[in-house]
């Protein structure tokens, strides 16, 4: 099934930008294109709860706390998922991993530290 692998994590200052990629890596095209794809984070001592999610007919499912600011994307050509993160907050602060989800089986990568400071 292969692998997810993240990039893009760092540290910026509130209001900055950051822009986190996972790609497929060894995952065939048939099975990644039919693939649910999601962004979840984890801040210290939180439970993991979801950011973004894309589903392969490009539906997508925002939490609340990051609508307006946070933008999520799919290249089933690459077979990579986008996270494009704007006017960046200290709360945003987290572990974020990408998933990706068939038929009931959910594969994560190893995660991506984004720490929002001054």
């Amino acid at each position: 099934q292969g692998r997810l692998v993240e990039s893009g994590g760092g540290l910026v200052q509130p209001g900055g930008s950051l822009r986190l990629s996972c790609a497929a890596r060894g995952t065939i095209t048939s099975v990644f294109n039919p693939s649910h794809l999601g962004w979840y984070r984890q801040a210290p001592g939180l439970q993991r709860e979801l950011v973004a999610s894309i589903s392969n007919a490009g539906s997508i499912e925002y939490a609340d706390s990051v609508k307006g600011r946070f933008t999520i994307s799919r290249d089933n050509a690459r077979k990579t998922v986008t996270l494009q993160m704007n006017s960046l907050k200290p709360e945003d602060t987290a572990v974020y991993y990408c998933s990706r989800s068939l038929n009931h089986q959910v594969y994560w990568g190893q995660g991506t530290q984004v720490t929002v400071s001054s």
